[in-house]
């Protein structure tokens, strides 16, 4: 009787010692505008040493892509796991609560949702970068608890800036300042600053805590030191065969007015390309300051980070700047994903993934339900077995001026079309042709591989779809 009764207090016991078990923590890093030249991508000079310390930590995935390279659009597709014809939102000020989407369940809303403490320091949901630093900007309030929006000195002496292109406003322009002063006087300083005192203060709850970085976004701006990083005589400009830019249909160059480089030298290129690398240095060792503040707090070993960038950004490949292209550095993000439980940190993933894919991945990762329409895929296999069967590519979308641009990537193909074929389409093979310098899309040798690709494209955008798509409005779609 007592072996009975025994067995049956230890039945009852198991699941409230089970249910009492950590719930996982979740510290979720987005930076602006960062492309892939980072020392764990393989860049050969830009410093990033404490983002390849994460790298290095958890798993690092080398073909992840946006869905829209533009902030806002990729930002409200990762954020509620729909892909932007789902979301309608294609510019940068059309809010998806008060549009399409008024009761959709947020990434950190459904963290909230189930008790965890939420809150974001900085840019998550979109903001005009810089004009509305220190505001809520475009932000969801359903999403968080707790909203920290700071403002440093990089907002406070923006008449220092030195803009190599007059006409763009900040928020789209060549434009840099080697600042005076310290990190933490710069906004994106005060993010980490910020951050640490709410992982201090919530340290013994579960929390989701995103924290939005401003840079590498232009204008290029961060302490004085950070440049002296990169002797301007030693940044090069990308090196390409001029003649492979008449092969591309036009709208594919249509992102950069006036065109090639918005019409600035080779040396003024080169000062903004400098000015881009010492800024991504500077976010680096914001990051490493939160890295360190993990393992202070003892919260590394039960806290799961994401660390995203909304979009690539091309620095002069093509021709062409900054982002709203579908050439693979405008398209393709740095996405690291470090869960202390993964088999496989310490490993890079050479699967085609979709930033569409982290709702869904973080809702498994913390034994969340998530809603059932979202679009995108759990990486945890991936995160066990970085070398696991996925078999699922990349889409990503842009405007141009009333069509749409659709690309398809898989681990050795990029695929696109424009205005569904009828204004130019593009093939590059990756395994030989990593820069996209070779369309392949009119030699007769792959006309087998274009129909493969342009059945998958058409099959995530029906051929009479766009024209049923409200249209965004092409000053909108402007920084």
């Amino acid at each position: 009787m007592i072996c009975l009764f025994l067995s049956a207090m230890l039945g009852l016991l198991l699941p409230l010692t089970a249910s009492a078990a950590p719930r996982m923590n979740v510290l979720f890093i987005a930076v602006d505008d960062m492309n892939n030249d980072l020392g764990c991508y393989g860049h050969p000079y830009v410093q990033s040493p404490n983002i390849d310390r994460l790298a290095r930590k958890g798993v690092r995935f080398d073909r992840a892509y946006c869905q829209f390279p533009l902030c806002s659009p990729s930002r409200v597709s990762l954020l509620t796991g729909l892909r932007p014809d789902t979301t309608k939102i294609f510019d940068l000020t059309t809010d998806f609560r008060k549009t399409t989407l008024p009761d959709v369940v947020t990434l950190p809303q459904l963290f909230r949702k189930h008790g965890y403490y939420v809150a974001r320091v900085g840019k998550i949901f979109h903001y005009g970068n810089p004009g509305q630093i220190g505001t809520n900007g475009l932000d969801d309030p359903a999403s968080w608890e707790h909203r920290v929006n700071p403002s440093g000195r990089d907002k406070r002496e923006e008449d220092r800036i030195i803009n190599h292109t007059p006409k763009r406003g900040l928020g789209s322009s060549l434009s840099f300042l080697a600042a005076d002063g310290t990190d933490e006087e710069q906004t994106d300083g005060l993010v980490a600053s910020e951050t640490i005192k709410l992982l201090e203060a919530n340290r013994d709850k579960p929390f989701f805590l995103a924290c939005g970085f401003y840079r590498p976004h232009c204008p290029y701006v961060a302490p004085k030191k950070y440049f002296d990083l990169y002797p301007l005589d030693r940044v090069r400009l990308p090196v390409e065969p001029l003649e492979h830019r008449k092969l591309i249909p036009t709208p594919a160059l249509a992102s950069v007015q006036p065109y090639p480089h918005f019409g600035v030298s080779e040396e003024k290129a080169r000062e903004a390309l400098r000015a881009y690398h010492a800024t991504i240095t500077f976010v680096d060792t914001q990051v490493g300051r939160l890295l360190d503040a993990l393992d202070r707090l003892k919260l590394a070993e039960r806290t799961v980070i994401v660390f995203w960038s909304d979009h690539g950004y091309l620095v002069g490949q093509h021709g062409l700047w900054m982002k709203q292209s579908l050439f693979e550095e405008s398209a393709r993000v740095p996405l690291l994903i470090y869960d202390p439980r993964a088999k496989g940190n310490g490993k890079p993933c050479g699967r085609t993934v979709e930033l569409l894919d982290v709702y869904p991945t973080l809702a498994d990762l913390c034994g969340l339900p998530p809603t059932a329409d979202l679009q995108g895929a759990s990486l945890r296999p991936l995160l066990d077995n970085p070398a696991a069967r996925w078999g699922r590519p990349a889409y990503t979308q842009v405007w141009r001026n009333g069509f749409p641009g659709h690309s398809v990537r898989t681990e050795r193909w990029r695929y696109t079309e424009w205005a569904n074929g009828q204004r130019g389409v593009e093939l590059y093979d990756h395994s030989t042709d990593p820069h996209e310098w070779k369309n392949l899309a009119s030699d007769p040798k792959h006309a087998q591989i274009v129909k493969e690709l342009q059945a998958l494209v058409r099959a995530n955008w029906p051929a009479d779809s766009y024209s049923n798509t409200r249209k965004p409005d092409k000053k909108k779609a402007k920084k």
